[in-house]
Formats: structure tokens, C-alpha cells, sequence
């Protein structure tokens, strides 16, 4: 119950856009997290043993951090500060709580864990860009959701676009897997900790931008990343797929506003 409340609290927060339910929300899963705790006999102070409220209350900061502020994509001075202060304080404010008052390491950011890649790790890098390519420009322009960004017609909000959008995606990992996904594996099986982590994940997505039919994108990608993590148990790798993606994403948004370019990516 407490992983679910703090899960479900995602759609209400960036979906439906309630935000006063989704503290409340927030807040009940921490509670419950605490009920369960007490009945298990979890100590809530530091403890070796994983707590569900400990980890449900990182989430829960995460989540509550990042609705502080709208997000729509914009490209001004005043849009890139609020993004980086929240978002960055989601990912921060979780990890600095764990590491140095809950005193333990349960969030962490392996950037070359896992080895060298393998070739099956190369080979699906070369499948993103395919499936980026076939899918990403059809669902943009199709849906028209290309609009829940700002049109980019200079220089300057063109290299803003590339480095928000990467930006953007680099953080949905350190957040969605690194901290999401990987608290609620110390409690659940791994399936049902990568469900969990895309209810958060694609609800953010929503809010972001990716709407219309997009959620039946969003929602494989998330579980697939997850996946990716825990074969790989490399942050540099899930980083990397992302950012592939991402970058036909860039494309894709520079050229839908120009009805020629779009074409050339339709074809």
C-alpha cells in the first residue's frame, strides 16, 4: 500500500494535475509506510534492515520536489533555473537524506557498473536509432503533441533545446531508475518495483510534453530501461539508450514546425 499510494500520487501530481491530492497522497504513503514499518518491527530510526517508510518517505520527497513547479517545456533564463533546481534538488535532496541522515547507501549512481558492454549492448544501441526514427516522427507530427513545445527558429533556441532535452533525460534516470526503481527493489520483486517506477515515470512524461497516444511509447520505454538496468547494472549504458532517443526527439521538434522537414522524416 505504501508503494502503490506513493506511485498512484504521480498521475494525480502530473497527469490530472491535482496537486493538493497528490500531497495528500504523498503523505499517506508515508504514514502507511510507517504502519507497516511499526507492525513489522522495522526500526524507523537507522537501521541496517531496508524500511518501507524510509524509502517510500525519498520518493515521496522526489515526487513533492519536482511538483513545486509547472513543466511545460520553455526555453527562457527563468524556465532552465526552475528545472535545474528542481529537478536536481529531486534527485540531491533524496540521496544527501539517505546517505547522511538515514545512513545508508541505498541510492546510488553506478556510471560503469556492469563491465565493458557486450555486443547484444551494441546492438540494441543501433536499434534505438531504428526505432527511434520509425516511430518518433509519426507519433510528433501525427499527434501534433510537437506543440507542447516551444517552436525553435534561432540558433540560440535551438542549442537550448538540445542541451534541455538531453538534460531532461539524463535526470529521468538518476531519478526514475537510480532512486525510484532501485528503493522499491529492496521491497518488491524486480517486476513489480519496474511497474511501479513507470507509473512515475510516464506520468512525468505526460505532464511534459508526451501526450496524446503517447503513453503507449512512454510506458514500454520505461519498463525497458528498467530492464536494461538490472542486466546491464550500468547508469552510463540506460544514459546512453535515452539520449538516442532523446536526439531523434531533438530532430524531430526543430523540424516539425517546417511542413518540407517534417515530410523528409515521414518518409
Amino acid at each position: 500500500m505504501p508503494a502503490l499510494l506513493v506511485c498512484l500520487a504521480a498521475p494525480v501530481l502530473f497527469v490530472v494535475q491535482i496537486v493538493w491530492l497528490g500531497w495528500v497522497l504523498l503523505a499517506l504513503a508515508v504514514a502507511s509506510g510507517v504502519l507497516v514499518d511499526r507492525r513489522a518491527g522495522v526500526p524507523l530510526a537507522r537501521s541496517d534492515e531496508p524500511s518501507i517508510a524510509r524509502d517510500v518517505s525519498l520518493v515521496a520527497i522526489g515526487q513533492f520536489i519536482v511538483s513545486l513547479i509547472p513543466l511545460h517545456a520553455e526555453l527562457d533564463n527563468a524556465a532552465f533555473v526552475r528545472f535545474t533546481l528542481a529537478l536536481g534538488g529531486a534527485v540531491v535532496v533524496p540521496y544527501v537524506i539517505s546517505r547522511f541522515v538515514y545512513r545508508d547507501r541505498a541510492i546510488s549512481f553506478p556510471w560503469r557498473g556492469g563491465g565493458r558492454w557486450t555486443w547484444w549492448q551494441w546492438a540494441w544501441l543501433g536499434g534505438v536509432i531504428v526505432l527511434g526514427y520509425l516511430i518518433l516522427p509519426f507519433y510528433f507530427i501525427t499527434s501534433g503533441v510537437y506543440t507542447n513545445w516551444p517552436e525553435v527558429t534561432t540558433p540560440d533556441l535551438i542549442a537550448r533545446l538540445f542541451v534541455g532535452v538531453g538534460a531532461v533525460g539524463i535526470w529521468d534516470e538518476l531519478f526514475f531508475i537510480c532512486t525510484v526503481f532501485v528503493l522499491l527493489r529492496r521491497h518488491f520483486p524486480d517486476l513489480t518495483a519496474n511497474l511501479l517506477q513507470a507509473i512515475v515515470f510516464v506520468s512525468f512524461l505526460w505532464e511534459l510534453g508526451y501526450q496524446a497516444w503517447g503513453p503507449l511509447l512512454t510506458i514500454p520505454f520505461a519498463i525497458v530501461q528498467g530492464f536494461l538496468f538490472l542486466k546491464t547494472r550500468s547508469l552510463w549504458y540506460v544514459v546512453t539508450v535515452h539520449l538516442l532517443f532523446d536526439a531523434v526527439v531533438f530532430g524531430v521538434l526543430v523540424h516539425a514546425h517546417n511542413p518540407d522537414a517534417a515530410s523528409i522524416f515521414l518518409i
